[in-house]
């Protein structure tokens, strides 16, 4: 890789607790990858992350089977009314809504689903992530309640945080379980599999360590996969998009519709849906963005050593 850029991007609405996404982009003979790991992430988290942008940059992605890929519109734990603007907008017939946010209560969480539902309307499909913060007895009460508040859920995503609850909730439930911080964030992420937790397998390229990574554990996991974003720029998303376009099977909406959550982006023409669809390719990266974007002198330095101390070389 010869290229660094650090940029900032100041997001739409506050998500997974932050209001600014940074990152790194890296040019190689393949073309650009995103580095993007979020900040409190250690070096070992961090690393697959890393791999990811050296495959896109350096090797490039497999050949795709499909042109186009279908997505759901992110709906961030947001009052009601933001929401049910966030979905009209989006163009998405799947919307995928944030609950059990730290400092809200179930109700807040019900008036949100409801205001999806009534956007959507009777026909369009609703899933939830939790993000793994309810414990076992508060996700089974808090699933049949918003499950009926959504006229009834696709899926919901990570209600609890270990592989063994997960589990328990997939016995004690009558939605679809999805498993995402129990596939990306685990020594092993088979366990899912192995135990039977869940229903449906959540892959985010980056944490995972790269297209073809992630083709590998799609054909061993053995579960419908939904492929998901970390909140990232085009180039980002660019990636999921390719894994998308590459598995053999893709019978779920991916949660790659997220560039809608940012203010700006790095390319001229943003990764954003079409009746409820992705294109296939990558976006070129436009200078004058970069320009736009780039990051303070402070934060390209942290992001530097931070690349430094994953243990990689560091870029002229």
């Amino acid at each position: 890789m010869d290229v660094l850029h650090v940029f900032s991007i100041p997001l739409r609405t506050r998500f997974r607790g932050i209001t600014v996404r940074e990152g790194v982009l890296l040019r190689g003979d393949a073309g650009w990858g995103e580095w993007s790991p979020f900040l409190e992430y250690d070096d070992a988290t961090a690393r697959p992350w890393l791999a990811c942008a050296r495959e896109a940059a350096d090797v490039g992605w497999p050949e795709p089977l499909r042109d186009a890929v279908p997505v759901n519109v992110t709906v961030p734990a947001t009052d009601p009314e933001r929401a049910h603007a966030i979905v009209t907008a989006g163009g998405c017939r799947t919307a995928k809504v944030k609950v059990a946010e730290p400092g809200q209560v179930l109700a807040d969480d019900l008036d949100r689903v409801e205001a999806v539902r009534d956007a959507l309307g009777p026909d369009g499909l609703v899933r939830v992530d939790a993000n793994g913060a309810w414990d076992v007895d508060e996700a089974v009460r808090a699933i049949a309640a918003i499950d009926r508040a959504a006229g009834g859920l696709e899926y919901v995503e990570q209600p609890v945080w270990d592989v063994e609850d997960l589990a328990v909730v997939r016995r004690r439930v009558d939605v679809p379980v999805a498993a995402d911080e129990s596939i990306r964030r685990a020594e092993d992420p088979y366990r899912v599999r192995d135990l039977e937790a869940a229903d449906v397998a959540v892959l985010k390229v980056q944490p995972l360590g790269g297209v073809r990574a992630c083709l590998r554990i799609a054909e061993d996991i053995g579960l419908p996969v939904v492929v998901s974003s970390a909140v990232e720029s085009s180039v980002g998303i660019a990636a999921g998009v390719a894994l998308a376009a590459a598995l053999p099977e893709l019978p779920h909406a991916c949660g790659l519709a997220t560039v809608q959550l940012l203010s700006d982006d790095v390319v001229a023409d943003p990764l954003l849906p079409v009746d409820g669809m992705l294109r296939v390719g990558r976006p070129d990266v436009d200078d004058a963005a970069l320009a736009r974007l780039a990051a303070d002198a402070d934060r390209v330095a942290h992001w530097r050593d931070r690349l430094a101390s994953v243990g990689q070389d560091r870029p002229s």
